[in-house]
């Protein structure tokens, strides 16, 4: 830094110094000249008398010359002639002045510059040190592999690489008390590191194409993603030949834990579920409308719906998830969880962001109903929730018979019927009949109270009885 500041300090000396040396100069030539010539004529004045004496004239002719000077000191002398000197004093001082406005901006950058390569120099240094400090808890911090073909060298972003031995010590060797849930291609399991930070684990099975391309997918995608409504990837691992994604821990598990578990909702209030319907649309319009290009889910289910200490929702798992820009009819491999799946998707493999729509529509069918997309009604027969209940979504006066138990008769029938009606939308099987989710969004955000997220006033009366309800 001192080599770099070098001109900088003699450029400010060098203009120090012509300010001083004009200064200087303007004060020399500023003398007044009056003094002189009233000396010199003071001199010539006296100088007859003077040279009278000096020489020896005879006496006749210093009588003559005396006489002479008196005939001339009868005559009146003439007045003094005084010389003025004009000096250009205007021009040396604008000089100076302009010169000491140029020291003083010089100072001024050279004191700006050393500031910031001072800044400069102690982010370069706290950054060696955080670095170092990761490495020796077993985390690194590396760019995301290179052989990531969709992810451009602009938007990478730093990603978390844990050392094998941390996750299994904080995961207990993968004990299956730890474990949290089972998906389509690993478990996830809770680890607790050191200084009490929590954290889940993905540990995919396997080690075939489709696990390291979602593997590659996820680190790709959640990268670059920073969403309150989408999970939050901490890092990845990679031992002998298995892989590892390391979540932000959502403490109350998933949403379909939540519904179809051994509670079966009983945590859930009416409230609480238009909360997460809310979260999700969000974390969905995020992905539809933000991002560029457009990400479509392609798996959006109950199950990849967390929900952390607070109930605050957030979508999950993104191995399947792909760019709307890069989709083409034949292009995307047929992958979903069945009774999630769009008709048009399942059938003719045409996927766009109707299809997550399609998706949600399920899942909010899941909160007023308590009941799984898909559900046995016989060893050898299947039924879907949105092909039992589309008959009596539309009725009124049947509507109330299906809403879950666990909520029944907590709601205003208004709320209740527009998000039936909301539900509706996005299960039609014609795409073009579904909204967009950001008309999802905006249908439900009064239905949500203001402090769980939403506009509905604290306060309001009471809602009727759904009993005693005119419908």
């Amino acid at each position: 830094m001192e080599m770099a500041l070098t001109p900088l300090p003699l450029l400010c000396s060098s203009v120090l110094f012509l300010v001083l040396s004009s200064c200087s100069l303007a004060n020399g030539r500023d003398t007044p000249s009056s003094s002189s010539s009233s000396s010199s004529s003071s001199s010539s004045s006296s100088s007859p008398a003077t040279s009278t004496v000096a020489t020896g004239i005879p006496a006749a002719a210093a009588a003559a010359a005396n006489g002479t000077a008196a005939l001339s000191s009868a005559v009146p002398a003439p007045p003094p002639v005084v010389i003025v000197v004009h000096h250009h004093f205007h021009r040396e001082l604008v000089i100076a002045a302009v010169l000491a406005c140029i020291a003083t901006v010089t100072i001024f950058l050279s004191t700006l510059y050393a500031w910031t390569l001072w800044r400069r120099s102690r982010r370069s240094t706290g950054g060696k040190v955080a670095r170092s400090s990761d490495a020796a808890k077993g985390i690194k911090l590396v760019p995301i592999l290179s052989r990531f073909n969709s992810v451009k060298m602009s938007r990478k972003r730093l990603v978390g690489m844990f050392e094998y031995p941390s996750l299994e010590a904080a995961t207990e060797k993968f004990s299956e008390s730890n474990m949290l849930g089972v998906g389509g291609f690993g478990r996830v399991y809770k680890a607790a590191f050191d200084a009490g930070v929590t954290a889940a684990v993905k540990r995919l099975d396997g080690g075939g194409p489709d696990c390291e391309k979602e593997f590659e997918n996820e680190l790709d995608l959640l990268g670059r993603i920073r969403h309150p409504n989408i999970v939050s990837l901490l890092g990845f691992c990679i031992h002998e030949g298995n892989h590892y994604i390391v979540y932000e821990l959502m403490e109350k598990g998933s949403l379909e834990t939540q519904l179809h578990g051994s509670s079966h909702g009983s945590t859930l209030s009416w409230h609480i579920r238009m909360k997460i319907a809310l979260d999700t649309a969000r974390g969905l319009e995020y992905l539809h409308e933000h991002c560029s290009p457009p990400v479509i889910h392609r798996d959006l289910k109950s199950s990849n719906i967390l929900l952390d200490s607070d109930f605050n929702a957030k979508i999950a798992d993104f191995g399947l998830a792909v760019s709307s820009g890069s989709v083409n009819k034949g292009s995307v491999k047929l992958s979903g969880t069945l009774g999630y799946v769009a008709p048009e998707y399942l059938l003719d493999g045409k996927l766009t962001e109707k299809s997550d729509v399609y998706a949600f529509g399920v899942v909010l069918l899941e909160l007023l109903m308590g009941r799984k997309p898909v559900e046995k009604m016989s060893p050898s027969q299947c039924q879907s929730i949105v092909t039992w209940a589309m008959p009596q979504l539309t009725d009124r006066s049947k509507l109330p018979s299906i809403v879950d138990p666990v909520i029944k008769d907590t709601m205003d029938p208004k709320h209740l019927y527009q998000v039936a009606a909301v539900a509706v939308l996005c299960v039609q099987a014609e795409p073009s009949y579904r909204p967009l989710i950001t008309d999802v969004l905006h249908s439900l955000v009064p239905l949500v109270p203001t402090e769980l997220g939403g506009t509905l006033r604290a306060g309001e009366p009471p809602s009727p009885n759904l009993r005693n309800s005119p419908c």
